[in-house]
């Protein structure tokens, strides 16, 4: 399926302000919606990947809340800002942009032989 799914810098940046609002213990929300609205594999993978780090992030907190503070928590927890933010922005469709514009009604593999 080649479903586009447009969003503009401030949809964009309203999922990453999510994301880092809720200490990327809802990272999966926003590519849960991205999967729901294109019915892609790979968005449903991106989505499992960003459910496991939340699921790691969550039993790792409660593993280490007795103990010392552990920085390889707060590092895990930025660094799943910083990959769910870059996904975020380019998981998401430029709006006003065409997908395949040049091979738009062109046989395959004859686009550029004009």
């Amino acid at each position: 399926m080649n479903r586009r799914l447009e969003a503009g810098v401030v949809q964009k940046l309203a999922w990453s302000a999510l994301v880092v609002v809720s200490l990327a213990f809802l990272s999966w929300v926003p590519f849960l919606y991205i999967a729901v609205k294109r019915q892609r594999s790979q968005d449903w993978i991106t989505m499992a990947a960003f459910s496991v780090v939340t699921v790691v992030e969550i039993v790792w907190g409660s593993i280490v809340a007795d103990g010392p503070d552990n920085p390889y928590l707060g590092a895990w927890a930025i660094i799943t800002w910083i990959v769910a933010i870059i996904l975020i922005f380019t998981r998401f469709d430029a709006a006003g942009t065409k997908a395949d514009t040049v091979s738009y009604g062109q046989p395959s593999g004859k686009q550029f032989l004009q």
